[in-house]
């Protein structure tokens, strides 16, 4: 393949989010592309501790010569977010005269987030509306890329609509983003993930020839509506998932929680239960689920 190294400056990639939305994905996708034409390619990343719900973040940097694999603040030609609030967060990185910012506008607020721990609790989550946010960078597309993706049948397809968003920003052809995500996903999800990197470019491409309106900058809209003070659910619990990390037990804030005698999470304490869904976004094995008779969650 013919080495395009030497016709490009040092390019800085961001991309943020929360565990579970594939944000590691992204970034390696975007670095053995990058390495498909030659350049030198710095990856770095964080994920630790964040399993699902904490905070993930990646910086790639390609180019003729890369020394650092950190991007400064300010210096990042786009920001990709996979998540509102993270977003906005790393703002500051991006690069104030030409960068380019695209985010997803789907909430995760997570639980810690509210301010006491009733139903319907009031919350400390990012006000500010994409029109607003938009309007502060110079190049911005804000999508819900989340139901875009529902959309196509799979929920967590959102990161590879989101990759099709990106894909108009960076010189590579179409084919090639498309063989490097097939190469990532699983097998049986590549169609629909083909499906959905096509839709996130048809709609940035589509996007910048418009005005920053209600097309380019939907609502924000949370994946799954919260638990209001007045609104049944269930807490269900698949046991053959569970590897008995006693993660859950230990983060319960009401102690609702315990392994039985097969170190298996019961619920031995339902009266205590607020819906507060703190397992249920740290559970590592989806073993948990907070339901809503009226609104059935979307599968993955």
């Amino acid at each position: 393949m013919r080495n395009q190294a030497s016709e490009v400056k040092t390019m800085n990639v961001l991309i943020v989010g929360v565990g579970g939305q594939g944000v590691i994905m992204v970034s390696k996708v975007l670095a053995t592309l990058c390495q498909m034409h030659g350049y030198q390619v710095k990856q770095s990343e964080v994920h630790g501790m964040a399993k699902r719900g904490g905070s993930v973040f990646s910086h790639v940097r390609f180019g003729e010569q890369v020394w650092s694999p950190t991007i400064p603040a300010g210096e990042a030609d786009v920001l990709l977010s996979l998540e509102w609030a993270e977003g906005l967060r790393w703002l500051n990185y991006l690069e104030p005269t030409n960068g380019t910012y695209i985010t997803d506008t789907q909430h995760i607020v997570p639980p810690f987030a509210c301010l006491n721990r009733k139903r319907g609790a009031d919350k400390v989550y990012s006000k500010e509306t994409p029109e607003q946010i938009v309007a502060e960078v110079a190049n911005g597309l804000a999508l819900d890329a989340t139901t875009m993706a529902s959309d196509l049948g799979n929920l967590r397809a959102s990161n590879t609509v989101l990759l099709g968003t990106l894909s108009t920003a960076l010189d590579f052809d179409v084919d090639e983003w498309l063989q490097v995500i097939s190469d990532f996903v699983p097998p049986k999800t590549i169609d629909i993930n083909r499906q959905a990197f096509l839709k996130g470019r048809a709609w940035a491409e589509q996007a910048k020839d418009e005005t920053i309106s209600e097309p380019l900058a939907p609502q924000l809209k949370t994946v799954i509506p919260e638990i209001q003070a007045n609104d049944d659910f269930e807490l269900r619990l698949t046991r053959e998932w569970c590897k008995g990390c006693d993660i859950c037990v230990k983060m319960c804030p009401e102690r609702c929680l315990a392994l039985d005698a097969e170190q298996l999470v019961e619920l031995i304490h339902p009266e205590r239960c607020t819906g507060c869904r703190v397992c249920e976004w740290l559970c590592p094995d989806f073993a948990i689920d907070v339901i809503r008779p009226s609104v059935q969650k979307m599968s993955a």
